[in-house]
């Protein structure tokens, strides 16, 4: 380990340029190091590693302009492993990137302030523990679960390359920016980034840059221990473009490394950078000690003299770094988003509907007219398929939305997500216009996509079974994290696919999704109810959806009859009432339990048993409605109530009551059968549901 000292820090000569590059380099690895110490907890080691790739990066190549973190061109950042966080507060802070707030507004105030860095990992700090899309300007995409932050970037890459095939025009390059993601040995590890990275391959997106960290340590220790694989044979086997810096302090070779990258064309670049965790810490330099904990008063003292750096100084931030980066990337970025500006101006005149486009697209806001034509379903007790009449939705929105786009894993003529109208077309290597997106079986990248793409301002959707949403689950949890409006459509919602059996039909899905914060889950009772949840869905600006849609088809239920549709948009509602007396039993269900309930409660009118029934396609919509409206559906007088769902009864007792109420669900896993005979062994049938009533009522006059 050769020393690679910072010139005297406080010295009154001019510095060089190499000297203002290893200052640089070592400022972000002390921030680094004295914030981890401060918190003690977090992870040091990286960073000292990758402090020269950061700095590069960011000084050197980048196109990112630091006042105007969300200009549409600039070059996307994306730190995977996102455990080594301080590079980037560090960085964020040292460019002087500012705040912009939720409604895109550009603040005046620093994005990460050096309090901010003091106080990294507590309360209030907007230098917290992982990457936080939300929460800092300058981030990209939240990161922290291993794997994601690549995934991410592929749909940022998708993403590019369609905005640059459907809004430049000669002479107007409005889009063309690169997407560079840093990750490390557990991105490497993960499934998600090898579903990610043979997709980037396929689609041979070669705006694409991925730079592994490859310093042969996890907390564990050693990798030789779990991973021995040729990752340079297996990138080269998915079709990238295989790159190697032998030594990451080396930044001349690291910027030539990157410039071979812009110069690639129709492959992913992948480039190995081979560095020392802990790089300068005499006693964890290169141990699984530098990864997860704060490296020790002593240690730091000695990792500073290393650096030539004042041992006893804490969040020292030389006056010369900071100019350093102002001419550097402030200066690149200034004079870039300048020059697209002026070009973008031009555009406008000259292009009016498509910059309006843009300028919508850019605010996540919606072009007039775009819910024009959306169909009304007449009366059918045969019905049509929950997944039938969305794909007849989508590919209306998407003649609207011109932004809207997505696909299936695989699964786009069962999902019925394919867009087949003229010029829908297929995104493939040779055609970036099309707006189907072919996920493969690969449902976790899919889903990581999608939120890449969402955050590239794209409305995008995922869809496969409901069953396998389980295989996507971590992507979803990220996208209601970073508070992106992304649609994932599941099909397949309960045991409409019957023969197929349990590995087939979803149970617990929809309590484990109704369980996620910020995640809007609606599975509707019929058609019209099916476009109703769309135009809920479209209006959605910082939400996720989840679409749990039938395979089978769902009467369509009379609206005449029965109170309309557009009572899904409050999550829950009365759909039918008795003709007369104030109702004493209610009946509440989703999907395609609610006709069934609508059955009984005819029966049960019949019998003289006054009956409501309620529809309730979303819980969370629902809970965000008043409480004057939520006793107005759910009668809090009324105790006796039944909720029923081909699904696992967990969670339901909030509306019916521990005791007072019945749950008609499902506590086992299901059965290969016919969907009818499915439907008598489970008891879901209206005389079940009758049968449970007149006992209910029964206790309660008792």
């Amino acid at each position: 380990m050769s020393a690679v000292a910072s010139p005297v820090v406080d010295s009154p000569r001019p510095m060089t340029s190499a000297q203002l590059d290893q200052l640089s380099i070592n400022c972000i690895r002390t921030l680094c190091i004295d914030a981890v110490q401060q918190a003690k907890s977090g992870h040091p080691g990286a960073p000292m590693a990758l402090a020269p790739l950061i700095y590069t990066l960011w000084n050197r190549v980048m196109r990112f302009d630091p006042q105007d973190p969300i200009w549409p061109n600039r070059d996307r950042f994306v730190l995977s492993n996102g455990h080594a966080s301080m590079l980037l507060w560090s960085v964020l802070h040292l460019t002087g990137t500012r705040a912009v707030n939720a409604e895109y507004e550009r603040l005046g105030q620093p994005a990460v302030s050096l309090d901010d860095i003091r106080h990294f990992r507590q309360l209030g700090s907007k230098a917290p523990g992982h990457p936080e899309y939300h929460l800092v300007s300058g981030v990209e995409a939240t990161t922290g679960p291993l794997g994601q932050g690549i995934a991410n970037s592929v749909g940022m890459a998708i993403a590019e390359a369609w905005l640059a095939n459907r809004y430049n025009r000669p002479d107007f390059k409005i889009f063309a920016y690169d997407i560079y993601a840093v990750c490390g040995d557990g991105c490497m590890m993960e499934g998600v980034g090898a579903e990610a990275a043979s997709l980037a391959g396929h689609l041979a997106l070669d705006n694409l840059c991925w730079i592994y960290d490859n310093n042969h340590i996890t907390i564990e220790g050693n990798t030789r221990i779990t991973f021995t694989e040729d990752v340079a044979a297996r990138f080269l086997g998915y079709g990238w473009n295989v790159l190697r810096v032998g030594d990451a302090n080396d930044i001349e070779r690291i910027e030539q490394a990157l410039a071979i990258f812009r110069e690639t064309k129709h492959r992913p670049t992948f480039i190995i950078l081979d560095s020392h965790i802990g790089y300068g810490a005499p006693h964890k330099h290169d141990t699984s000690a530098a990864h997860g904990e704060p490296l020790g008063e002593e240690e730091i003292r000695l990792a500073k003299r290393f650096y030539g750096w004042p041992e006893d100084a804490k969040f020292l931030v030389p006056e010369a770094v900071r100019q350093h980066f102002v001419t550097g990337i402030g200066a690149r970025g200034r004079e870039a988003r300048r020059q697209w500006t002026e070009l973008f101006a031009a555009y406008r005149t000259k292009y009016p509907m498509l910059a309006t486009e843009i300028d919508l697209m850019q605010r996540r806001e919606l072009p007039e007219g775009w819910d024009k034509g959306l169909p009304v379903f007449p009366a059918d007790p045969k019905g049509i398929a929950g997944r039938d009449v969305s794909g007849q939705v989508l590919n209306l929105l998407a003649q609207n939305i011109p932004w809207l786009l997505g696909g299936s894993a695989d699964l786009g003529p069962s999902n019925k997500t394919l867009l087949t109208f003229p010029g829908a077309g297929d995104f493939e290597p040779g055609d970036r216009a099309g707006r189907n997106l072919h996920f493969g079986i690969r449902e976790h990248a899919m889903a990581a996509a999608v939120n890449g793409l969402a955050l590239s301002k794209l409305r995008a959707f995922g869809a496969t079974f409901f069953i396998f949403s389980d295989y996507a689950r971590p992507a979803i949890r990220l996208s209601a994290l970073m508070e992106l409006p992304t649609i994932f459509i599941f099909t397949h919602d309960a045991m409409g696919d019957g023969e197929d059996g349990p590995t087939h039909q979803p149970v617990e899905q929809l309590a484990s999704f109704r369980a996620e914060p910020g995640l809007v889950v609606l599975r509707p009772c019929d058609a019209n109810e099916v476009v109703e949840a769309y135009r809920y869905i479209m209006q959605l600006r910082h939400q996720p959806a989840l679409l749990a849609l039938s395979r089978q088809p769902l009467p369509t239920l009379d609206r005449s009859k029965y109170a309309p549709a557009s009572g899904l948009a409050r999550g829950a509602y009365v759909l039918a009432d008795p003709p007369a007396g104030k109702p004493e039993l209610i009946l509440i269900a989703s999907g395609s339990e609610v006709s069934l309930c609508v059955k009984a409660h005819e029966e049960l009118l019949a019998e003289g048993i006054r009956s409501r029934v309620v529809s309730m396609p979303s819980w969370d919509i629902f809970e965000h409605q008043s409480e004057a409206y939520q006793d107005s559906v759910l009668l809090p007088e009324v105790t006796a109530r039944i909720a029923v769902e081909q699904a696992s009864t967990f969670g339901w007792e909030r509306y019916v009551g521990r005791k007072s109420g019945r749950i008609i669900g499902m506590k086992t896993f299901g059965a290969s059968a016919p969907l009818k005979e499915l439907l008598r062994k489970f008891q879901f049938e209206p005389e079940r549901v009758t049968e449970v009533a007149k006992e209910l009522l029964g206790k309660a006059k008792s």
